[in-house]
């Protein structure tokens, strides 16, 4: 109604002052309403089976279940890692983490005492869309450097609210690391929340983390209404040491994670309040994903992978397939999309409908998926890899899964070199129970050319976090 009553306001104006007097403010209105804004909401350590519209049974999630009733269930949504610090790389620049120098097998993530972090080189979504006139905030965990260098407002957002790495860090004392994670306080971790480059609070209050988030990102809606803008509202939670507020203390069946993962639920549906209230919904493109999966060493604090098997850290389909919604209010038409994808197509895919040009002097591993998200043409993707640190694992083709080596997400260095490969159809077994490999040696031939094809791609980068 109010974009309405905006319209009728300006049409009256030109017939009372003339149509050819008013042909700039036409151009002008068009090139503000015609970009959409564009909101990235990430879980940290969600795993697939933990939202209500995806099958778990004791937690509720009303926000999202409607915000997926009213748009898009993505069921074959990956990520570019399964852990934090590459697969949030992977997201922001629309290429794997090995092009980037952000993975090893030596500390898989960044550090309080890491010295590198993302390149300025790189291209991120925020920069991409500066260069159209695009307003963006980082709002939540950042763990792509904590240097000046690498931080936020250094590739392309204008604010920043949020802690620089995980909720677990600058642990008081390291060989208590377990018992405080699983019995929390707030003094445990001394993690700074800083505003734009100035720490404001340490140690952060992380039980009123989730809801000063929500009240920020809203906030930042509210004041950029009237131009294009990005918010990426990275969460902190679900990652361990679990903390919520005191109103979803004790509210969920599934315990501690079920109240934390509801009160995701509900920042979510802040979010969307906020753009129906300021006459947003309709102009705005906002995706739910998980920068991995569950946590599952930490058992009933940790989540849930659903159906697929594995977690966070490995490279079987629970480590790296998120849940993943999608909706855009009288733009995108609501449906499950079986299609893949994965969060490095989100730069590409932006950039298209920003009507931006990235420049061609990178390999980008993203695509735009706007066929798929549209229903006008075929899934530009075909193919995912599946990096463990600085290796390929696994390679996806179609609905078949070859794992070249296997590896338990933590606890173990052994790694198992499968010859020949592991090979799984998603299709019918997403669960990576049934080995086919006896029957299909022409798809593994097929994998092992891919694979090849790969890896000949790959630059030799500086590593990043073994600084």
């Amino acid at each position: 109604m109010k974009n309405t009553r905006k319209s009728v306001m300006l049409i009256s104006s030109l017939l009372s002052a003339g149509i050819a007097n008013h042909q700039n403010t036409f151009a002008a209105e068009n090139v503000k309403t015609s970009k959409p804004n564009f909101i990235i909401i990430l879980a940290d350590d969600m795993g697939y089976g933990d939202v209500g519209v995806f099958g778990h049974p004791t937690i509720r999630t009303p926000n999202l279940d409607k915000m997926a009733s009213e748009g898009q269930k993505w069921t074959s949504f990956y990520v570019a890692a399964p852990v934090c610090t590459p697969s949030r790389a992977g997201l922001l620049t629309g290429r794997l983490p090995i092009r980037t120098g952000m993975c090893s097998e030596k500390r898989r993530v960044l550090f309080p005492n890491s010295n590198g972090g993302l390149p300025e080189k790189e291209i991120t979504i925020a920069s991409a869309l500066k260069t159209a006139g695009y307003s963006t905030a980082c709002i939540g965990k950042w763990h792509l450097g904590h240097l000046p260098q690498f931080a936020p407002n250094a590739h392309g957002f204008d604010y920043y609210y949020g802690i620089p790495y995980s909720n677990d860090m600058d642990v008081k004392e390291t060989n208590n690391y377990v018992s405080y994670v699983t019995s929390p306080k707030i003094d445990y971790f001394n993690v700074p929340l800083m505003r734009n480059s100035e720490i404001i609070e340490r140690p952060a209050d992380q039980t009123t983390i989730t809801k000063r988030y929500t009240q920020e990102a809203t906030n930042f809606i509210k004041h950029n209404k009237d131009k294009p803008f990005f918010l990426y509202l990275a969460h902190s939670m679900p990652h361990v040491p679990l903390f919520r507020s005191k109103e979803f203390e004790n509210i969920s069946l599934r315990g501690i994670y079920g109240d934390v993962i509801e009160e995701l639920d509900w920042s979510v549906g802040e979010i969307l309040t906020a753009l129906k209230q300021n006459g947003l919904e309709k102009n705005t493109f906002v995706i739910f994903t998980s920068d991995n999966g569950p946590w599952t060493l930490f058992q009933d604090q940790g989540g849930s992978a659903g159906l697929l098997s594995g977690g966070k850290g490995g490279t079987y389909e629970g480590g790296m397939r998120e849940p993943t919604i999608i909706r855009w209010p009288g733009t995108l038409k609501p449906g499950v999309i079986m299609d893949m994808a994965t969060t490095m197509d989100l730069l590409p895919t932006f950039s298209k409908l920003a009507n931006i040009s990235l420049p061609n002097d990178r390999i980008y591993d993203g695509y735009d998926i706007t066929p798929v998200l549209f229903g006008t043409g075929k899934d530009p993707r075909d193919i995912v890899y599946y990096y463990r640190d600085v290796e390929i694992f696994a390679i996806r083709k179609g609905v078949y899964k070859a794992h070249f080596r296997t590896q338990p997400e933590y606890g173990s260095e052994v790694v198992t070199v499968q010859d020949p490969p592991l090979l799984f159809n998603l299709n019918i077994d997403p669960s990576e129970r049934h080995n086919v490999a006896d029957k299909h040696p022409e798809i593994i031939a097929e994998m092992k050319k891919i694979l090849e094809k790969h890896q000949a791609s790959v630059v030799p980068v500086e590593n990043q976090l073994e600084k």
